[in-house]
């Protein structure tokens, strides 16, 4: 009869739960997956299914008694490792949301907001118009998978118990978070400068004609040449948030590598 002690069994539960806090704090904050639209259930199923797939293949880690309060320690690492790559991509998103903001702030379409139903949050409808769009986006170029190709790779990488990231690991995050507002001035800028000259042709038109309603004319042409604007520059739009992607893994990898 086989017969299993208290030890052993300790050890063959926290096998499984180490990667699945992991794994759970990446799902609880990753584009798509990590918002409200997602309910709570699903991301525990898919959180426990795709822990009993990998952790047959994961590499050996350090032996801890699962009720001890070094292995509520590592549960807490793993767990903040997690939302931290979960919170890196989604700053991503985020760049597209600063955008919107800009461009209906010079477009006047600032009064329009609606609820972003996965954030429960307020915000314009150039923002939620343009999330729309690259959450198309990232699941037809399978962003989601790379994503949890990554964080299965991070256990290479990063082995549970690992010494955790030092201060430039943490400032390299820093770094991204800043580079999120430049991306999102960049993406905007087409739209602002077209607003701009725009503008600078009403004040030219005010100073020859006075008697000139600028405000009647002005609101809704510079509302059409904005939503014309940010027509044009879809395509462009899709293919920055591509390569932004793209440098976001690498980010990502060269994080985890750093170990």
């Amino acid at each position: 009869m086989l017969e299993l002690d208290a030890l052993e069994v300790s050890h063959w539960v926290s096998r499984y739960i180490y990667p699945f806090a992991r794994i759970s704090g990446l799902l609880m904050v990753m584009p798509l997956i990590g918002t409200r639209m997602v309910s709570q259930r699903i991301r525990l199923i898919l959180a426990v299914t795709i822990t009993l797939v990998v952790v047959p293949v994961l590499p050996p880690f350090v032996k801890v008694d699962a009720l001890s309060l070094a292995s509520l320690i590592i549960i807490l690492q793993q767990l903040l490792i997690g939302i931290l790559l979960g919170f890196v991509v989604e700053l991503l998103t985020q760049v597209f949301v600063i955008a919107g903001q800009l461009i209906a702030m010079q477009t006047g379409l600032g009064i329009a907001t609606t609820v972003d139903p996965s954030q429960g949050a307020s915000v314009v409808v150039i923002s939620q118009w343009l999330l729309f769009m690259i959450s198309l986006v990232f699941l037809s170029l399978n962003g989601h998978l790379v994503l949890i190709e990554i964080l299965i790779d991070s256990f290479y990488t990063m082995p549970i118990g690992f010494d955790g990231w030092t201060q430039k690991e943490l400032g390299l995050v820093v770094t991204w978070s800043g580079w999120m507002f430049a991306a999102a001035l960049v993406i905007s800028l087409p739209a602002m400068t077209a607003l701009l000259i725009v503008n600078l042709a009403f004040g030219v038109m005010t100073r020859a004609a006075p008697q000139l309603n600028i405000f009647a004319l002005g609101f809704p042409v510079t509302m059409i040449v904005g939503l014309f604007i940010l027509w044009l520059s879809m395509g462009e739009m899709a293919q920055s948030f591509q390569g932004y992607m793209d440098t976001l893994f690498e980010f990502i990898k060269k994080l985890t590598e750093m170990t």
